[in-house]
């Protein structure tokens, strides 16, 4: 594990990917070490310090850091292979939730680096003749990165030795942490307006930020901010301030800006928007599209990309989170003749439904039916998960043109071979004891070749995969790929969608505008009616159900409501931890969940109980910090947020 930032210096600053220049399409980026803090004070030396600043990114987003978003709320569990990096944030009494331990470390150990360099372009870019537009793309990655920070472990340092948002080039080993309501109105806040009033419409560079991406997250600075003033449940802050605002304004003023912020994005769009399709939003090939307002981009070239296109053991700078929600379909078996089932028909493939599967984190299976409770009407569920696996072994060099499988009958190269099944089945899926021949404890229904589970059959070992975060790549050829490789997709960071969410959100708080919730909710769920593919199917589907969408939301939408369309947009991206968090619904909603074993043929469903405590809505400060610092013991212990 990469020991902290306890030292926040500019002096020798680590740094991987810095640009060449600011006038190309894309950031165009060479490999260096290090630089000096004197760098800054030329054009050049703050060009890379901007590239640098979109490639911190990568040392967080797509990794480990993934867990602590995603595990241990409604959406995820663990998995069979997981190990403490994903038990510990269950919640569930596998394992225990400590300073050594929460991967919330991997943000803290990227950022502070990163809002150092922010820092230090902001201070001089202006000396050396870059425009305030240049300056204020350092002013939304430090708003970005404070935003992060403060939602994850409450108040954190805005003085990182040279004074309060200084550049500091001089070691340091003590910290001081500054309150929750400062580190908003100090620091976020004012970065993020600037940035609206200077930033432009379009990138300077392909996926570069814009004003879009600065309303974006002031709205929802916004109304985390707000939630954070009303504090409905009683919710400990650290360090200890009264649910006061600095400015003077009360949550009910914010939850109406956020509003204000995200209908101000809606209707000022530029160049991004909503797509047609659900479906189109993730789809592989269409990555980049309009309605990705802000992304941590991944290429297929391993020296841009700095990770192996084969070969990957999982670790920053790579992309590689996708992994952890796959379970090892390669274990699916199929037979020759019909009664030895020992042929691999389901071969590991970088294909989008495939990639290289893990076992780390298993959905549950309430996400799977109560989530997603209209499979029918609604296209996320589809355009979520991967469900159906297909034959590949043709890719793989075997030459039979068709195998056995359930009740014995025949499945050929690119139909059925596993179904995880939308629905629970009028007549009951029969499971072998065991493994069965299946290999995977996969049963039967009469007159299907492919081998299914129910879902609740769903369990820690075998489970649908996360289609929309799936492998993609271009460069597989007609056989199975490299589907070790890191990913060489873009990670997403904010999507075009969010505002309407953002917008519903404060409104169900009091907000008023020109859109009522239940308005704003509509706008995408009339648009998960919209059908153009079967992705599990992989046939054409020419179905309009935005009519039923709309009429099936509620006359009167509640923040549970907001929260459901929000996992059922944004499922397994990252978010759900924080949105839990920030509404305080975190133990209501996840404070249990159910799920099936961790052996092949276990699909026995057990409801599992968390122990959520109002102190575990702060992430604690990582031990490798507290070590770091030449305080004394108490001032180490008061550092640290309680109950760690």
């Amino acid at each position: 594990m990469k020991k902290i930032n306890y030292t926040i210096i500019a002096g020798v600053i680590a740094i991987l990917l810095i640009a060449a220049g600011c006038s190309n399409d894309i950031l165009e980026e060479k490999p260096r070490s290090i630089y000096e803090p004197g760098f800054f004070k030329t054009e050049q030396g703050i060009q890379y310090g901007l590239t640098s600043l979109y490639a911190h990114t990568r040392y967080f987003l797509g990794q480990y850091y993934y867990a602590a978003a995603q595990n241990g709320t409604d959406e995820y569990t663990y998995a069979q292979s997981a190990d403490n990096n994903f038990k510990d944030t269950d919640m569930s009494g596998v394992g225990s939730l400590n300073p050594s331990s929460s991967r919330s470390d991997a943000l803290w150990n990227a950022v502070y680096s990163n809002i150092n360099t922010a820092s230090g372009i902001i201070e001089n870019a202006s000396e050396v003749g870059l425009s305030e537009e240049l300056i204020s793309e350092a002013r939304f990655w430090r708003a970005y990165d404070y935003f992060l920070l403060v939602q994850t472990f409450g108040g954190i340092p805005l003085d990182l030795g040279a004074g309060e948002l200084k550049f500091n080039t001089s070691p340091s080993r003590v910290s001081v942490r500054n309150t929750v309501p400062e580190v908003y109105t100090r620091a976020v806040f004012p970065d993020l307006k600037i940035s609206i009033d200077n930033l432009p419409e379009t990138g300077r560079v392909t996926g570069g930020v814009t004003k879009t991406a600065a309303r974006l997250f002031l709205a929802k600075a916004y109304l985390t901010y707000a939630w954070w003033l009303e504090n409905p449940n009683n919710i400990p802050t650290y360090p200890e301030v009264a649910r006061t605002d600095p400015d003077g304004h009360d949550a009910a003023w914010y939850f109406q800006e956020a509003y204000n912020i995200a209908l101000q994005g809606i209707n000022n769009p530029g160049s991004f928007g909503l797509l047609d399709y659900f479906y189109d939003v993730h789809l592989g090939s269409n990555d980049r599209n309009k309605e990705i307002v802000l992304y941590s981009d991944h290429i297929e070239d391993e020296y841009y990309n700095q990770a192996s296109l084969s070969w990957s053991n999982g670790g920053a700078p790579e992309n590689f989170a996708v992994w952890f929600v796959t379970s090892n379909y390669g274990n699916i078996r199929s037979s020759a003749d019909g009664t030895t089932y020992g042929i691999s028909s389901v071969q590991r493939d970088a294909a989008q439904w495939g990639g290289r599967p893990w076992t780390r984190m298993a959905p549950t299976i309430e996400a799977y039916t109560e989530t997603f409770d209209d499979k029918s009407n609604d296209s996320r569920f589809d355009g979520t998960f991967a469900t159906v696996y297909y034959g590949n072994w043709a890719k793989a060099g075997i030459s039979n043109e068709f195998l056995y499988n359930a009740n014995g009958l025949p499945v050929r190269n690119g139909e059925p071979v596993l179904t995880f099944l939308d629905e629970e089945p009028g007549v009951a899926v029969t499971y072998p004891a065991g493994a069965g021949p299946s290999n995977v404890g996969a049963g039967t229904l009469p007159g299907r070749a492919d081998w299914v589970i129910a879902p609740s059959g769903i369990s820690r070992i075998y489970y649908p995969g996360l289609w929309k975060l799936g492998t993609y790549r271009t460069d597989s050829g007609t056989g199975l790929g490299q589907p070790n490789g890191a990913i060489t997709r873009p990670w997403n960071i904010a999507k075009f969608s969010e505002f309407y969410l953002i917008a519903a959100e404060a409104a169900v708080k009091g907000a008023s505008g020109s859109m009522t919730a239940r308005q704003l909710v509509n706008v995408l769920r009339a648009r998960a009616g919209m059908w153009r593919w079967k992705n599990n199917g992989n046939y054409e589907k020419i179905e309009d159900n935005s009519t039923a969408m709309v009429a099936a939301t509620p006359a009167v939408i509640d923040i549970d409501y907001i929260l459901e369309e929000r996992s059922r947009e944004y499922f397994g991206e990252g978010y759900r931890w924080y949105d839990l968090v920030r509404t305080q619904k975190w133990a209501e909603l996840a404070g249990s969940y159910t799920i099936c074993g961790d052996a092949a043929g276990d699909h026995t469903p057990v409801t599992y109980t968390r122990d959520i405590q109002p102190f575990h809505y702060l992430r604690p400060i990582p031990q490798s910090q507290i070590d770091g610092m030449t305080m004394s013991d108490e001032e180490k212990k008061a550092y640290q947020n309680p109950g760690y």
